[in-house]
Formats: structure tokens, sequence, C-alpha cells
């Protein structure tokens, strides 16, 4: 019992939700000052994209976070060390630096680690606002109150897929599904900002070629599933495995072991009944990801391609090309260059990027219709 109370100790979650509104006070403040005069519906209109770029950073600091091993910088849920900061827990902190200097818990990644969770709660903070405002303003807005709603539901899941990835010590499959809650908060946050600019600045969708919108789904659940893989390679170290390329040990099929690789109910770095997993299982998670990337890039690639002279979509195609090149030069990078937290840490943003601009062009396109054999 002890162990769990260690676990979740909410005495400090009042301290930690009013660093969540500090966090949230500042955007808040800024866009009312400066749209005092705008109409309700533009100043949710801008919450929604000041939420959507904090959610990007969000994404890409908990990207850093897993990167520095600071996941456990406080072991505790939702404060350190039962304190509402690292200040008030730093006796704790040092005896555990102490016991272990290269350990999980160190004034570092303890302060990155609460950082997080402060950047969190706020992004909450903001959308708990976006959820009133769209109540209130329901009928002025033009857009559905149930999408803020809908996304104030799946902040509070994700934070509750961060508590159990503290609590159940970077349990891969829980951390896997943390990344993908976020990247879906991200396309959650892009639809409304779509939905907003065609309901008040006159925004149309652009009609798409049959084949085009199909590559545009394609692309999109391409990467989706590219970044599930990208993730559980992530979450279970697995990006050292191969250290050649494009080639793994030499080889164009490795030695691997789906099996054990993708068993996904099982705790980090072990099998599920308890031995620790072996290299070829690494190796199969490792190359899976790579493997899949090809496909993703193909698909991404030609998508840019035959969007890249599409008015309404012209931007969005380059924006797909610069982030699938950012893509490859890290992915690359973190294989041949022994994964650098630089080039880790902007594939995740690069990853966050893509899932913007797809669904940005999803919610900006739809079916041409065709009159005498031409789409219109």
């Amino acid at each position: 019992m002890n162990d769990v109370q260690d676990l979740y100790n909410w005495a400090p979650v009042l301290r930690v939700m009013l660093m969540g509104i500090i966090v949230a006070v500042g955007p808040l403040a800024w866009i009312w000052l400066r749209n005092r005069q705008a109409l309700p519906a533009r100043r949710l209109r801008l919450l929604t994209l000041m939420t959507l770029f904090l959610t990007f950073d969000l994404v890409v600091f908990g990207a850093f976070t897993r990167l520095t091993d600071s996941g456990l910088g406080c072991p505790d849920w939702p404060g350190c060390y039962g304190f509402g900061s690292p200040v008030g827990a730093v006796h704790h902190i040092s005896a555990a630096q102490a016991a272990l200097p290269e350990g999980p818990v160190t004034h570092s990644k303890a302060w990155i680690e609460m950082v997080h969770r402060y950047l969190a709660t706020g992004v909450g903070v903001l959308i708990l606002t976006m959820t009133i405002g769209g109540w209130l303003e329901r009928r002025r807005t033009g857009v559905s109150p149930w999408w803020p709603t809908f996304t104030l539901f799946w902040v509070l899941l994700q934070g509750a897929f961060g508590a159990l990835t503290v609590t159940m010590k970077l349990f891969p499959l829980i951390v896997t599904a943390h990344l993908i809650g976020g990247l879906v908060l991200l396309v959650l946050l892009r639809v409304q900002a779509a939905r907003f600019a065609q309901a008040h600045d006159g925004a149309k969708p652009v009609g798409l070629a049959p084949a085009t919108r199909a590559l545009l789904w394609a692309g999109a659940a391409a990467l989706a599933l590219q970044i599930a893989l990208g993730g559980w390679v992530s979450t279970n170290y697995a990006v050292l495995a191969c250290t050649d390329f494009p080639m793994c040990h030499g080889s164009w099929w490795p030695s691997m072991d789906f099996a054990q690789g993708f068993r996904l109910w099982r705790e980090l770095g072990m099998t599920h009944d308890g031995n620790y997993i072996g290299f070829e299982a690494l190796t199969a998670i490792h190359y899976s990801h790579r493997l899949f990337a090809y496909l993703a890039a193909a698909l991404l690639a030609a998508l840019a391609w035959r969007t890249w002279r599409t008015p309404g979509l012209a931007g969005h195609a380059r924006a797909l090309a610069a982030l699938l090149a950012l893509q490859v030069v890290t992915g690359v990078s973190n294989v041949v260059l022994d994964w650098p937290l630089l080039a880790a840490a902007l594939h995740t943003a690069g990853a966050a990027g893509l899932t913007i601009v797809l669904t940005g062009m999803i919610c900006g396109s739809r079916p041409a219709r065709v009159r005498g054999g031409l789409s219109t």
C-alpha cells in the first residue's frame, strides 16, 4: 500500500495546477489585450491557434524529456516527492542522485520532468478556456462547441496516460500511447482552427481529384502507422539496434525476432515472462520502422508533387516536402551519428509538423465534383 501512496501523492496537486494557470495566463492575456475589440469568434480562433502552437511545443518537450531519460525525474505524480516543484524536494533528489549519480533522478532531470508537467497543465487550462468560450459563444462562432469539449476530454485522458508513464515505470505501450495521444491532440486543434477559418475568413475547401484525395488519405494513414512504429522504437530504446545505413548489421535482412519485439504488454527491456529482451527483438523493432519509412516517404513525396501547384494547397505541399526532407535527414542522423539529442528531438518535431500539415490538407480539401468529365 505504501508503494501506491508513494507513486500517487495528491498533496501538491493544487500547486501544480496553479503553475499551469500561470503558464496559461500569458497567452490568454496576450490574446485579450491585442484583440479587445475583436469579435469573440476571432479571439477563440486565436486561442485555438495559440493552443495548437503550445501543444506542438509540449510534444517536442515531451520527446526531450524522454530523450534525456527524465521521465522518472520525479518518481511520483503529480508533484515531485510530494512537493509542487523540485525546490521543495531538493533533499530527496540529492539523496537519490548521491545513490545513483547517473540514475533516473537528478536535479536537472527533476526540473525537466516538472516543466513538462507544468506546460501540460497550462495547455489543459487553455483547452478548458476554449471549451467554456465555445459554449458561451456557440451561437456566434459557427463552430460546434463539442469540438473543444471532446478536446478537453482528450487532454484529461492524456494526463492520465502521463501519470501512468511515471507510475508504471516507462512501460513501453503506455509511453507510446502517450506520444500518439499528443499527436491526436494536435489533430483535434488543427481541425478546429480550420473550421474557424472556413466559418469566418471565407476559406473554401479545394476540390481534389479522387486519385489525389485517395493519396492524401493514404499518406495520412501511412504517417500514423509510421509514427506509431517510431514511438515503439523510441520507447524501447531501439534506435541504436542498427548503426549502419541503409543496411542493418551489414545485411538487407538481419536476424530479427518480431514476436518478441512486438509483444505489446511487457515492461521496459523485458519479455512478457520476465527475461531481458533479446537484441534480435530490438533489431526487429528498429528495422520495421526503417522499412515502412520508405513506403510512407514515397506516398508523402507523391502527394507533395501532385499538390505542389494546387491553389489553396501549394503552401501545404511545400511545407510537406520540407518536413519530409527534415525527417529523412534526422532519421539517418539518428543512426549514423549515434542518436544525437538535437536530431532526435527534431525528428519528433518533424512528425508533429507533418501531422499538422496533413490535417490541414484534409480539412482544406474536398472531393472534386465532376461535370462533363471535368473535375471542379
